[in-house]
């Protein structure tokens, strides 16, 4: 047995596959405590795993403003004295990075106290943690076809994101019926990432009418802080009854994937790596002011496999007509769950946790 740090909080990005990877390896006889933030998006995505342990600790994210540029380092050497501690009582074997703030502490109390560090960068484009803390780690692993500059191809292993079980395609009209919804109509799922996106619940709000029209149900995970949950009733043109669901926040990730036909959504990778395991074809609106804009790498990348379209923000305007014709078209549909299956052939959280069992050893 081994002992394992996880660095994963901040953002649904980062702790989303570090619950996947410290599921899998204590289904594999192992001891995982995950570090996660403070912020309340944290909070509330730990809720559904009790049997795990998380331990949260101080800091903020970085910025260039000298304001918070100065709260961010007071709180990063709060955050390394805290990891320190806690590196010194756990006795890792390994400690794993999934970027963000969080991971520098505990990558640079691991390193200073002898332990193997590794980094997990999901995104197109690495982060400034990844970047940054690279030269520090025993293994980094990236995205396929991505390289680090100035680490060696000896320590890079080239893997997606870890997902977690629970994330994994029902049938369509189970899921449907799971989530109230009418088995018998077309579903658009509206995602803004563990954060919501105003521009995209706007988009929704402005457009739910005519989607109700066409027949077509809207789930919109709004994000926490921005709105209650709502269910206008809408009517089709043919007067039949359309539901609509606006919900701060969403725990059933992969039964909502499986119920949707098409999915409007940010492009973190976090979520790209649900829509490949659930097989759901989407239309990315990449976050423009995404660090080192990763997203619109990360979008691209996923438009280029074929597993759906890419509307940029400032296009919001074509984005309903993009809709009818996509979720109308079931010969797309198919070839875009085609692509997408075979995008999701690789197992990254049997090859992760098989390298780090080796690092540990």
């Amino acid at each position: 047995m081994s002992r394992f740090l996880l660095s994963c909080g901040g953002t649904g990005g980062h702790l989303s596959p570090g619950v996947a990877l410290a599921e899998g390896l204590v289904a594999r006889g192992h001891e995982a405590t995950l570090l996660i933030s403070r912020k309340k998006v944290d909070a509330r995505l730990v809720e559904k795993y009790p049997h795990l342990r998380f331990v949260r600790m101080p800091g903020s994210g970085f910025s260039w403003h000298p304001a918070r540029l100065a709260r961010f380092l007071a709180a990063q050497t709060a955050a390394f004295a805290f990891c320190a501690r806690l590196v010194r009582q756990l006795r890792p074997d390994v400690i794993v990075g999934f970027g963000g703030f969080t991971s520098a502490p505990a990558a640079v109390a691991g390193k200073l106290a002898g332990i193997p560090v590794t980094l997990h960068e999901s995104n197109r484009v690495p982060g400034l943690a990844v970047r940054t803390l690279g030269r520090l780690a025993r293994r980094i692993y990236l995205p396929p076809g991505l390289r680090l500059a100035g680490v060696s191809a000896l320590a890079t292993r080239h893997v997606g994101l870890p997902v977690r079980l629970e994330i994994a395609r029902i049938p369509a009209a189970s899921a449907r019926e799971a989530l109230g919804l009418n088995p018998n109509q077309k579903v658009l799922a509206i995602l803004g990432g563990s954060q919501g996106a105003s521009a995209l619940n706007d988009w929704a709000r402005s457009r739910l009418a005519l989607l109700g029209a066409e027949g077509i149900q809207v789930f919109c995970v709004t994000g926490l802080g921005k709105g209650e949950e709502e269910k206008p009733e809408l009517r089709a043109r043919s007067g039949e009854r359309v539901t609509a669901i606006f919900t701060p926040f969403c725990d059933q990730i992969g039964v909502l994937l499986s119920a949707a036909d098409l999915v409007v959504s940010r492009a973190g990778a976090g979520t790209l790596a649900e829509l490949i395991r659930c097989e759901t074809p989407a239309i990315l609106i990449p976050y423009p002011h995404a660090a080192s804009d990763h997203q619109r790498a990360n979008a691209a990348f996923f438009e280029r496999q074929g597993g759906g379209l890419v509307v940029e923000q400032s296009g919001l305007g074509s984005l309903h007509a993009e809709v009818l014709d996509t979720i109308f078209n079931d010969w797309l549909l198919r070839r875009f769950r085609g692509n997408l299956r075979r995008m999701d052939r690789l197992n990254s959280l049997d090859l992760m946790m098989a390298d780090l069992e080796g690092i540990a050893a």
